[in-house]
């Protein structure tokens, strides 16, 4: 008899104080997850877990701009999990606290990451690979279940737009590249969830998205 395969559980909700998106990959029959992107909230994304019946092994980041870790640190705190950012991020890890009165935002102290990301690396889940997609910043990360279909974009692509480049280490050709070269050549099918708002469908931005077309 085939042994069954996994469920993807898949919840994403806005949390912190610019509303960046969180996202919690769990496995159905291991009950591991990693949680993308605790941008804020962690009450909220424990409580979300808990209903899930989840273990959080990893947190990751798509980026290293203060609003998708300012949770970081309490998410690693109350769970034990670790915390994984691709190395070309670091100085911007390492700069929170002056992101956070730019934009005049509580600054919480975060710890070092426990693990660098890399360009195809398998996620703790077990169903997923990180994707390196530099452009908004130098080491930002996309995340992908092809199983479900699913791209985790964080600020590298959005419903009919792209992450801004004007930020530290941001490169519009670069970003461009990212997307053309890593993202555009999977499932048209896929969904996308970006790093704030809606959802949208590859296939879609691939096709009408008015700043990176395939």
């Amino acid at each position: 008899m085939e042994a069954a395969k996994p469920q993807l559980i898949r919840e994403t909700f806005p949390v912190g104080p610019l509303q960046c998106n969180c996202t919690i990959i769990g496995d159905s029959l291991s009950k591991k997850a990693i949680v993308i992107d605790p941008g804020g909230n962690p009450e909220l994304i424990m409580a979300r877990l808990e209903a899930h019946g989840l273990i959080v092994v990893s947190i990751i980041h798509t980026h290293a701009h203060l609003d998708h870790f300012l949770a970081s640190g309490q998410m690693k705190e109350l769970t034990g999990a670790t915390l994984h950012l691709h190395k070309e991020d670091q100085f911007l890890w390492d700069s929170l606290e002056m992101q956070c009165r730019m934009f005049g935002v509580p600054y919480t102290p975060v710890p070092a990451p426990d693990q660098w990301l890399s360009d195809d690396q398998a996620l703790d889940c077990g169903c997923g690979v990180a994707l390196h997609t530099p452009g908004h910043t130098p080491g930002s990360m996309s995340f992908w279940f092809p199983q479900d279909k699913l791209l985790i974009a964080g600020d590298t692509l959005f419903k009919r737009g792209i992450g801004r480049t004007d930020l530290w280490g941001g490169d519009y050709s670069t970003i461009e590249r990212s997307i053309k070269q890593r993202l555009y050549c999977l499932d048209e099918d896929a969904t996308v969830v970006t790093g704030h708002g809606a959802d949208t469908r590859l296939g879609d931005e691939m096709r009408d998205n008015p700043f990176v077309r395939a």
